[in-house]
């Protein structure tokens, strides 16, 4: 078990060290970042200036150690627009995704969980028909455009709840429903799928002929070995949730990690824009360790492998 965990820890190191690299790379491959950032008016003194703030007057080998050193310690560099530390910046957004991604996550357990059980244990019914029906329409359904709907009818017509910014849970309902529905759809047919094959195994069968009750047989047996897909999925979506749906933040004004990233891009501030690609990258992959991990703690046989 220690050789799996240090194995997949190695993984993630190797993986977070080939992001930065290529984030720091890719930055200089679009032009020179100084005269991007720099408005066109921008005098050759105010170009130097940037350029020495910025470490870009130095060797690219040079930039490059400075780069990766610094991210030992956490020093993404220090953002053009905001004037401080891009890590702190960050930092400061992450709350509210965080926020915004339990919220989402919570919308999509509560409704894909139900969904995809109901829909294993009574396949081929009207009651299945319409659960697929309804997870069809939400994987097929833009996030931006529910968005927009759910305003008009929400917070427009009926005035129930905002319709962007922060400040109450009001808030979160909205943009946490946008970004909730596409996962929702997706792991309720997922674990339709996965019921559907464990409930014909025979294990099941030998359950319900010792007596155990239908519910009982598909939540204490069923589920679990039902779940390993499952929590993959889960997995990413959490990564994706925590990275900052960029579309989601945008449609409802929601200052978290994906609004920033766009602010980043939209201010051409490039140290802000390394900082967020590593730390969206650094996300996805500690959340598929975590998931890794806990395999071993819901199938025995990845322990015995």
């Amino acid at each position: 078990m220690i050789g799996f965990i240090a194995k997949r820890v190695g993984h993630t190191l190797l993986v977070l060290f080939c992001v930065a690299t290529v984030a720091f790379f890719i930055v200089r491959l679009a032009g020179d970042p100084v005269q991007q950032m720099l408005p066109p008016e921008a005098t050759i003194e105010q170009e130097r200036a940037l350029r020495a703030s910025l470490g870009f007057d130095r060797p690219l080998l040079d930039q490059y150690v400075s780069y990766m050193t610094g991210l030992l310690g956490l020093d993404f560099g220090q953002s053009v627009f905001f004037h401080r530390p891009a890590f702190e910046v960050i930092m400061e957004r992450l709350p509210l995704t965080i926020d915004l991604a339990v919220a989402a996550m919570a919308f999509t357990l509560i409704v894909s969980i139900p969904a995809g059980i109901v829909a294993a244990v009574r396949r081929g019914s009207a009651t299945d028909t319409s659960v697929m029906a309804s997870v069809l329409v939400g994987q097929s359904t833009p996030a931006f455009w529910v968005g927009i709907l759910l305003i008009l009818i929400f917070a427009v017509n009926l005035q129930w709840l905002p319709a962007s910014g922060t400040g109450s849970p009001a808030h979160l309902v909205l943009p946490a429903i946008t970004l909730g529905l596409y996962s929702a759809a997706m792991i309720a047919r997922l674990l339709r799928s996965s019921l559907i094959d464990v409930l014909g195994e025979d294990y099941i069968r030998t359950a319900r002929a010792k007596g155990l009750s239908g519910f009982k047989a598909v939540t204490a047996h069923g589920l679990r070995n039902a779940s390993l897909p499952v929590v993959t999925v889960v997995g990413l979506e959490v990564g994706s949730l925590l990275g900052g749906a960029i579309l989601t933040e945008q449609v409802f004004s929601w200052p978290g990690i994906g609004r920033l990233t766009v602010e980043a891009i939209t201010y051409r501030d490039y140290p802000l824009m390394q900082a967020t690609v590593l730390f969206l990258a650094a996300v996805f992959v500690i959340v598929n360790l975590i998931v890794d991990l806990s395999y071993a703690l819901l199938d025995p046989r990845v322990r015995l492998s």
